[in-house]
């Protein structure tokens, strides 16, 4: 297998549009190219998405094992020509001291070569020492070179690179010249996802042209065949067993309605694959712009930027309509996030109120700072509506992530919750996953792991809520 992991110094140093734009230029070249996302992230991923045409897939010590990991991986690079790993943060940046959870962890663990993304906007000599240092932290980690990114001259780069080839053995990769907001602006979340942006198309073919000719493509193929990463026909099978989370293929017996448009689109990859091989059909919709509802047995409302489409959301009278007929009626819903907003009475943003489905007896509030940011762990309460995982499976303890600038007030004081909040936010502080009907809905983004198949539990719920309508439970 032949893949790099795309690093930086810290944070907001140009590796996604860097990544974007080298996923591009490989595609352009005729060749497959797999992206995974270091970390618990949507918008990164969608538009590594848009710039290779395969699911991007996160790869996340918060929410998996180091065997989830690995499988998950060589399970998506059995088949293509190359595949890119981006990080989140700085290379050795991460929650524990010790560093298990930083991006050289994840790196030194696949085997990965990294070249590291460097902001050089003020730096000429000082370039060496960085790199040495960095080095130096991790010696059994291989850095195998380094892209100078937002580069201000010809000038510049050449006393760059002269400082690098003097003081270090590093291979420099490329000089991206600055380019402010080249990819996509920025907002409260992050980048504006490609959905929102009528240009993504034009922007991912501007980097691709921008990579092609500021990089070394050559050099970073060659790079990429130095991964070392052991896997043979008997570890992909035993990988796609586990990334599958050993859920038997059912056949397609439930059809579950997804949210997917410019204002939810926050969704795994894998966790639509899990949803899929459990027994789900997807059926996506718009709720900008379908008027009714499609013929389903659930839905499943993610996250994305309801506060930013209030106008459109607001006006589709007849979709907020019939979605709270549906959950009055016993629909069975999950809704993360923007999900749970869109379900609440009403949201207010900059000054502006608008109303929502008025499922949740609740009002949503948007501020200037995260109400709740980073990751969780919550403890399931015996009130959700999902069935236990599996034969005899205990009520569990989950690891995920929330990042909400929202907050849900005026519930009533006899609301019922399915998780019991242990580090994090969620709802209040205490509780997430307001359980009303057979709705279940929260601030925390879950993801389909090996302690965590909400994914299999859910399409278990619908089918059980499916055959009580038709007389068979």
């Amino acid at each position: 297998m032949s893949y790099l992991y795309l690093s930086a110094a810290h944070k907001s140093s140009g590796k996604t549009t860097i990544s974007v734009g080298l996923t591009a230029a490989l595609k352009k070249r005729g060749l497959k190219v797999q992206t995974f996302k270091k970390g618990p992230d949507y918008i990164d991923p969608l538009w590594l998405q848009e710039a290779s045409s395969q699911p991007c897939y996160n790869l996340d010590f918060n929410t998996q094992s180091h065997d989830e990991i690995k499988a998950m991986f060589t399970c998506h690079m059995a088949g293509p020509d190359i595949g890119l790993i981006e990080g989140n943060k700085g290379l050795y940046d991460g929650v524990a001291l010790d560093g298990s959870d930083s991006n050289a962890a994840l790196a030194q663990y696949l085997k990965a070569p990294v070249v590291l993304v460097i902001d050089v906007m003020g730096i000429t000599r000082g370039i060496a020492p960085l790199l040495i240092g960095y080095e130096a932290f991790a010696p059994e980690l291989t850095i195998a070179g380094v892209i100078f990114n937002k580069v201000a001259s010809s000038r510049h780069e050449s006393k760059l690179r002269a400082s690098v080839e003097h003081y270090t053995d590093m291979a420099v990769v490329g000089a991206v010249p600055r380019n402010e907001g080249l990819l996509a602006p920025e907002r409260h979340l992050g980048l504006i996802p490609p959905k929102e942006s009528k240009e993504a198309s034009a922007r991912v073919d501007e980097l691709a042209a921008m990579m092609d000719s500021h990089l070394d493509l050559e050099l970073i193929l060659k790079m990429a065949q130095r991964a070392t990463l052991p896997i043979d026909q008997e570890d992909t099978t035993s990988a796609v067993e586990t990334v599958q989370l050993q859920i038997k293929t059912q056949m397609k017996t439930v059809r579950i309605g997804i949210a997917r448009d410019s204002a939810f689109g926050f969704y795994y990859a894998d966790d639509l694959d899990a949803l899929k091989k459990a027994g789900a059909e997807l059926v996506f919709f718009n709720t900008l712009e379908d008027k009714v509802l499609p013929a389903v047995d659930g839905l499943f409302l993610g996250g994305g930027f309801p506060e930013t489409h209030l106008q459109a959301l607001e006006e589709n009278k007849g979709l907020r309509a019939d979605l709270k007929k549906a959950a009055q009626g016993g629909l069975p819903i999950y809704a993360e996030c923007g999900g749970l907003m869109y379900l609440s009475k009403s949201i207010e943003w900059q000054g502006r109120r608008a109303q929502m489905v008025g499922f949740i007896p609740g009002t949503v509030t948007m501020h200037k700072k995260p109400q709740g940011r980073g990751l969780v762990r919550v403890r399931e309460t015996g009130a959700g509506l999902w069935p236990k995982p599996g034969v005899g499976g205990a009520y569990a303890t989950i690891t995920a992530h929330e990042f909400h600038y929202a907050s849900l007030q005026d519930l009533p004081p006899d609301t019922v919750y399915a998780h019991k909040v242990e580090r994090g936010y969620g709802i209040d502080g205490e509780s997430d996953a307001i359980v009303l009907n057979n709705v279940q809905a929260g601030f925390c983004h879950h993801r389909t792991t090996l302690q965590n198949k909400w994914a299999v539990r859910f399409v278990e719920f619908v089918q059980l809520c499916k055959n009580r309508s038709n007389g068979m439970d």
